[in-house]
């Protein structure tokens, strides 16, 4: 009987894993304990990472104190060598400059031992040792004070003897070999910390792996029932695409509706202006035209005339007179003569130099001829007629500026003052309701309106109307 290769052996067992794996599979799936069993383990990986994860900070905590503690070491030591350099170089020159980084030295040492003290006394293996330290620093200090007191009392003699001795070298090598060996203490305690901290990490690693394996099962046994589920999410989002889509349509109609009806309206608007500003014109200016004729011929045809009687016609014919001015105003509001007789541009030169004369405010202009429609004309003549209306009303404005510029598409028409101005997001300006019938005025001529303002910074309303469509030279 031949032997069998080894090569040929390999297929089979491969294959007989692969069945074994996917029978386990099948026997995780149908099995009733799967989930309750995948969800213990995973409490328990949790809480395993939680406990890593609050002993990595509370090592982290300890390595932050005990490497303040090692710095902390290093400044005391510092310190005592500044100290020490400052009193030397005060006994050896008598000059007052090397008592202020001694002074500073001795204050910030003093600072510097209470913390360190706190520190050291919730460890009693280095607590001696730091008290031995804090003696020795004593000891020093009160050696260096004392050789101050000395040469400040003119016994320059005794100080250098004193400075000449070996007590302040041994209290110095002293200081030295207890701050070195707190350091070295401290050095010792953050590699005890690190290496805690690096098996707490390998303990976290373990239990990621551990959920990374179970997260791989869990999506496993997903699968089939997210196929199915999204099947019907996609159902559903078709579904609502097309509601959307019909909405989306209807809400484009209306919009198109309400476009055509608020151009309606102001058309008719501007039409009813239109209507009434020539019967006040037609009946009532004939009216108060013969009225003041009719003044005028008794005032010559009575001879003789009393003062009062006099004064009473001259009244009378003022009266007639603002009567008819305030007609022509009437009028000019409803509807604007001098831009049909004039043009745009000569008709806000008139309305800016009217609302000047009547507002006491500086109005200054700069307008360029461009091409519009006769209602878009109208349109920004109504326009810079409600911001001036606002600005008299509620902005206490002391300039303004109109701007009619010409653009490669149409025209900007810019009304600016350094009035009180608002917020814009957060307030409700009174004048709003009036700008938002411009804004849909504007936008009705296929323009498009912008309001920019802040509180203490004034007040900018804008513009932009395109220009009319150029006829078709080709069509006959």
């Amino acid at each position: 009987m031949p032997a069998r290769s080894p090569t040929s052996e390999a297929p089979a067992a491969s294959t007989s894993a692969s069945r074994s794996g996917r029978a386990f599979l099948l026997l995780l799936r149908d099995s009733p304990f799967t989930f309750p069993l995948v969800a213990i383990i995973a409490v328990l990986l949790l809480v395993i990472s939680e406990v890593s994860y609050r002993s990595a900070v509370s090592s982290l905590t300890q390595l932050e104190d005990m490497g303040f503690v090692r710095i902390r070491n290093l400044e005391l030591l510092r310190l005592m060598v500044d100290a020490e350099t400052g009193q030397r170089g005060y006994m050896l020159t008598g000059r007052d400059e090397y008592l202020q980084p001694y002074n500073d030295s001795i204050k910030e040492l003093r600072q510097l031992l209470e913390p360190l003290h706190r520190y050291y006394e919730k460890d009693p293996t280095s607590d001696s040792l730091f008290v031995e330290l804090q003696t020795t620093i004593e000891r020093k200090v009160s050696e260096m004070q004392a050789s101050l007191t000395m040469v400040k009392e003119g016994k320059t003699e005794g100080a250098l003897q004193l400075l000449l001795t070996d007590i302040g070298r041994e209290q110095m090598d002293s200081i030295r070999r207890l701050s070195r060996k707190l350091t070295e203490r401290e050095a010792g305690k953050i590699v005890t910390e690190r290496l805690e901290i690096n098996s707490t990490l390998r303990l976290g690693r373990i239990g990621v792996a551990t959920m990374t394996a179970l997260s791989v099962l869990a999506l496993v046994l997903y699968l089939r029932q997210r196929f199915a589920i999204e099947a019907l999410r996609v159902d559903q989002r078709r579904s609502l695409q097309q509601e959307r889509d019909q909405l989306e349509a209807l809400a484009v109609e209306r919009t198109e509706q309400l476009t055509e009806l608020a151009r309606h309206l102001q058309t008719a608007r501007e039409d009813e202006r239109s209507r009434l500003a020539r019967d006040l014109h037609d009946e009532l200016g004939a009216l108060l035209t013969a009225a003041k004729l009719d003044v005028a011929r008794l005032k010559s045809r009575i001879p003789d005339i009393s003062p009062e009687a006099a004064a009473r016609m001259a009244h009378l014919n003022e009266t007639l007179n603002s009567g008819i001015a305030m007609k022509r105003r009437i009028i000019e509001d409803l509807r604007p003569s001098s831009l049909s007789n004039l043009g745009l541009i000569a008709a806000l030169e008139i309305q800016a130099r009217e609302f000047a004369e009547a507002s006491e405010i500086k109005v200054e202009t700069r307008l360029e001829k461009i091409k519009l429609t006769p209602s878009a004309e109208l349109t920004v003549y109504r326009l810079v007629q409600e911001a001036c209306t606002n600005i008299a009303k509620y902005a206490k404005a002391t300039e303004v500026r109109i701007q009619l510029l010409a653009t490669s598409d149409g025209g900007l028409i810019e009304v600016k003052d350094n009035g009180l101005g608002f917020d814009t997001d957060t307030q409700r300006h009174p004048s709003s309701h009036g700008l938002l019938g411009m804004r849909f005025r504007v936008e009705a001529e296929g323009g498009r309106m912008k309001l920019e303002s802040s509180p203490g910074r004034g007040t900018l309303v804008s513009a932009t109307l395109p220009s009319p469509p150029e006829p078709d030279s080709t069509s006959t």
